[in-house]
Formats: structure tokens, sequence, C-alpha cells
């Protein structure tokens, strides 16, 4: 067992940097120490299914993290990709790639939609990691992307059950291993095995949301952070443990429970405590992935082999392809979008061994599957590396070290300096004040220094990074990244563990406006609204409206519309009613606008002298 550590651990050592030094990335380095260290290259470690099991809580941990930065909120307004997005690639591709099945190789229409279903799903963990590591998986493309896979996770559970009744030959349809089979409630009736089911998803939300925090200040006083890790995996493990012996995946129950999880106040700690096993189970799945590749059968058999991989890549690029079009994410996050989730996934090996033992197809296809499937993850992080070359700024980094030493100001923090945070950070310069000032992009940093500026790297999510940066002594903070998400992750950060800094933020769009209304901060400003009304008073003015009614326009315009901010971030999440209160804000608007054009008309006639009209022309 050591020896095998020790085999597994050089092997990350040595490729991963390696890999990361030739620009290919964390994952692709990993898959290829697999591929050197299995059975069929260097023989350092022979058959990998048990290392593959285990190691596949990697994934589960990943969801688990995935989770807790997700807020139930967040979660539903994600409905619409996740059951159409996602729904209409696991359909559609399955069918594509059943229907040539059974028109160019004449397979059975049950082997064929085994297949499909099979191939349809991609890899949570590959498209994940190579995304989070690229920082992506928060754009456009990257929240698509993660819509899809988790629509996948729960697609896993319908399709286990129905792989048995796809059967084509007379072997057994009953499930006897290598999936998540329902061990405690297997032999109950229908209606029980539902009614413990849903149940057991009630339990996890109800205990998350009521009985995890309480538990967790008890262990906190303990102050042995230790413990506090102990109990952090103890939930982890409990909750796969009880879904996979329910019948359900998993990677869905414990993503189900950091979504629960997400607002309590002992977020962040259970991040940085369970980061570092996931990293490593992670590293370790991938490592198994490449050293299941089965070498001898591409030899015997390359044409089909190269074929059939070219063939999935291409079925799965036209579909989403199609998607993204449907969709309108733009050439840009489309591309991305088609390319992250091109390839097989690693349920395609828990799949494969549930229908051979269910006789639906036979050993060999199976074999060619598994193969198929582990060689689409190896080209994976590929073509993100190719994505990335054709759409990454020219001397930009995937990552860089954060800064060690940063010197803090005393007076401001402010983090995020691209184009909106020079622009303060400027303005606050020249009036004498200090700042520290932290940015996430290492070629940002680079830029921003090369002309003689102080700049740090680091996230200023994380406590340290705030605290080095002095934020216990900071008077204020001021958020000026581009993500939305982030920007709220910084504020509960800085609220929770620095609550004598005043917050000011960069509002991106109306919802992080109500977001960012609701959590209380000192102010905000909207990165967009100030010059878009200062072109729409040029319009005015071009249109023959004097300077004097175009700003007394856009003055009434804007105590209108911060006016219905506050209305309307209230209604927020009631489509209904703010649908309804959007509207009638719209026609206030027009009444305010339309009154005040009368006024301004009827005080010029008073003044020169002439009748009042009736009618404004």
């Amino acid at each position: 067992m050591l020896s095998s550590a020790l085999i597994y651990l050089c092997a990350a050592v040595l490729s991963v940097p390696i890999a990361k030094r030739l620009g290919l990335g964390a994952v692709l380095g990993y898959l290829l120490a697999g591929v050197l260290i299995g059975p069929h290259l260097l023989h350092l470690v022979g058959e990998q299914t048990e290392v593959m099991h285990f190691a596949e809580f990697g994934v589960v941990m990943m969801l688990f993290l995935i989770g807790l930065e997700l807020r139930p909120s967040r979660l539903w307004e994600m409905r619409r990709p996740i059951l159409g997005l996602g729904g209409l690639q696991l359909i559609l591709t399955a069918a594509l790639i059943a229907f040539a099945l059974s028109f160019i190789e004449s397979l059975a229409w049950q082997t064929a939609a085994a297949i499909g279903l099979t191939l349809a799903l991609s890899s949570t963990a590959i498209v994940i990691q190579s995304l989070t590591e690229r920082g992506l998986l928060k754009t456009q493309a990257g929240n698509n992307a993660f819509a899809v896979l988790l629509f996948q996770d729960i697609a896993v559970i319908p399709i286990l059950a129905l792989l048995p009744l796809l059967a084509v030959g007379n072997g057994s349809t009953e499930l006897s291993g290598g999936g998540h089979h329902g061990g405690w409630i297997h032999d109950l009736p229908a209606a029980a095995r539902v009614g413990i089911t849903f149940g057991t998803i009630a339990a996890i939300v109800i205990g998350g949301k009521y009985l995890a925090s309480p538990m967790f200040r008890f262990i906190a006083e303990t102050r042995l952070r230790e413990i506090f890790t102990a109990f952090a995996l103890l939930i982890v493990v409990a909750i796969a443990t009880l879904m996979i012996n329910i019948g359900l995946s998993p990677a869905l129950g414990t993503f189900l429970a950091g979504v629960v999880l997400a607002e309590s106040e002992f977020r962040h700690e259970l991040e940085a405590d369970i980061e570092p096993f996931k990293g490593l189970l992670l590293g370790l799945f991938f490592i198994t992935v490449g050293a299941n590749i089965d070498f001898p059968l591409m030899i015997e058999q390359p044409l089909l082999i190269g074929g059939a991989v070219l063939a999935l890549l291409l079925a799965k690029a036209a579909v989403l392809a199609l998607l993204a079009t449907i969709f309108k994410m733009g050439y840009q996050h489309g591309l991305l979008f088609t390319l992250a989730l091109a390839q097989g996934g690693e349920f395609a090996f828990v799949l494969v061994s549930v229908a051979r033992e269910s006789n639906v197809f036979s050993q060999h296809i199976g074999n060619v599957l598994i193969v198929v499937a582990a060689l689409s993850m190896l080209i994976s992080p590929l073509l993100i590396l190719l994505y990335e070359k054709l759409f990454s700024r020219p001397g930009q980094k995937a990552q860089a070290e954060y800064d060690k030493e940063i010197t803090p100001s005393c007076q401001i923090i402010l983090a995020g300096y691209g184009r909106f945070g020079q622009v303060i950070g400027r303005l606050l310069t020249a009036q004498g004040h200090q700042l520290t000032i932290l940015d996430h992009s290492p070629g940002q940093v680079e830029m921003v220094r090369r002309f003689g500026n102080t700049v740090f790297y680091g996230d200023a999510s994380r406590k340290d990074l705030l605290a080095a940066a002095g934020a216990e002594d900071a008077q204020i903070l001021i958020i000026a990244v581009d993500e939305a998400d982030k920007t709220l992750d910084i504020i509960k950060t800085a609220q929770m563990h620095f609550p004598n800094l005043k917050i000011l933020a960069r509002a991106i769009d109306r919802r992080h406006t109500y977001e960012l209304m609701r959590s209380g901060i000192a102010g905000l400003r909207r990165e967009t609204f100030d010059s878009a009304l200062n072109l729409g008073l040029d319009a005015l003015k071009l249109m023959g409206r004097s300077a004097e009614q175009a700003q007394r326009a856009g003055e009434l315009f804007r105590q209108h519309d911060e006016q219905s901010l506050k209305v309307l971030s209230e209604l927020w999440g009631d489509d209904r009613s703010y649908g309804v209160a959007v509207r009638q804000r719209l026609e206030d608007l027009r009444q305010v606008l339309a009154a005040d054009r009368q006024n301004t008309t009827a005080s010029k006639q008073t003044a020169s002298g002439s009748p009042p009209l009736n009618k404004q022309p």
C-alpha cells in the first residue's frame, strides 16, 4: 500500500508541474502520469478498478464544494438552463449516437440506445477542474456547462434504472454491482423505495438548514481544527454512503448538502477544510483514468478506436454547437461551451459495468466504450487549451503564485484593478489617499506593474489575503472586480471577519444590484448606468433640447430609477409580481417625464407672454 502511494505521489509531483510549465494544465498532467505508470507502459501499477472507486470520492467532494458556492436562490435561477439546456443536450446527443450506430453498425436499438446514453454524458471532474483552473467556470459558457453537467448527474439515476430493461440476450437483468443499486432498499416495494428516496432528500435539506449550524458551533467551540475537519469529512462521507445505499448518486447528494449549507456562517471554513482532500483525490482519479486506457486494444484495432473517438467528439460538438446557437451564447462562449463538453465522462465506466452485467451489450463493446471514453477525456484538456490559446491575452498565465508579502496602506483596500478600478485608484491617489490594491488576474498585475504601480496578486475573497492587505485597520474596502459572484464572496468574507470595514461595490447588472442592496454594504454604483445616462443626455441635446432641459430630464430619470431599484429589489424572485411592478414603474416614468415637458413648455410661454397651448407639438 505504501509502495503504491509512493508511486502515485511521485507521478503527480513530477508530471503536473511539468505539464503546467508547458501550458498543458494540471488535469492533462495527471492523465499523462496515469498513462506512464499504468500497466501498459512502465507497469508500475496494476489493475485500477478499486483505486478508481476510491478516487471517485474526489468527484463527490468537488460537487460538495460547488454546492457551497451556489446559494439556493442562485440554483433556482439556473432551473431553465439545467432542465432546458441539460435535457436537450442529453436527449439529442443520445439520439444522434443511437441512430448512427443503428444505421451504420446495424446494432439492435436497445444496444444503440444504451451506448448513446453512456457516451452522451460528459466528465464533471475534467470540465469543472479545467475551467476552474483557467478562471472560466463563472463565465457564461462555464455556467451553461455546469448546468448541463448537473442535469447529467441527476440523469444518471434513471439511466441506471433503465439499462437492465434494455437487455437483448438471456442474461440476468438484476443489478449486482458496479453502480448505485440501493443496497438497503433493493428488496422493498417500489412505492416504499420512492418514499424513502424523497424522505432522505428532505432529511438532508432539513438537517443542513436547521441542525448543521448548531452542531458546527458545538464542534468549533472545542477550538480543535482537526475535529472540525473530521466533522466536515464525516458529513460528506455519511451523505455519500447514504445516497449510494438508497440507489442515488453520491455526488448529487453531497451537492444538495453543499447548496443547503451555502448560506451557513461556516461555509468558508468548510471549503478550506475539504479543498485539500478534494484536490488529492481528484488528482488520483485522473491518474487512474489515464492508467485505465487499454493500449493493447488500441494497437489491435487502431482504426476502430481512432474513428470512434473522433466520431464521438464530432457528434457531441455538433449537438453542443447547435444548442449554443439556439440559446444565443455568442461565438466565443459557444465555442468554449462546445469544446468543454465534447468528451465522454467518468460515469461511462459505471454505466458500462452495469450494462455488461445486464447483458445489454457484449464484453468487447464494453471494452471499446471504456477506451473511447478514456481517450476522449485525455483529449478534452487539449481542446480547452486550444480555446485558451485562441482567446487569452498574450503573456497571461492560467495561474500564478499569490504575492507572499503585501504592504498594507491602513486606509483603503481596492479589490480589482481593471478599467473600472483604475479610475477609482487614480482619483483617490491624486487626492493623497493610500491604497492597497489587489487583483486576481496575473496578466493585469504584470501589465500594471510595468507602469510603476504597486498591485498585489491575490483573491480578495480569501480571509488571509484580506488580513495581509490590512483589513483589520483599513477604513474602506472598494470592490471593483468584474464577476458578480466573486463580489458577493468578497463581501461575505469581509463582513464575517472584518466587520469594521465600510464596503463599496461595483454592480454588474440589475440582479447583482439587488443582491448588493440586500447585503447591507455602505454603497454601490452600477458600472454602466452613469455613462449610459450621460450618452442619453447628449442625444437629447442633439435632438434640440437645451442643456438645462436635458439635465433636468436626466435627473428625473435618475431619481425615478433609484426609487424603482428599492421597490423592485423587494419583489425580486417573485416573477409575476416583479413583472407587474416593472410595467407600472415604466408607465410612471413616462408620466413623470411628460409632465415635466409640459411644465417646462408652460413656463416658457408664460415668460414670453404667449397664451398657453392646449397640446404640445
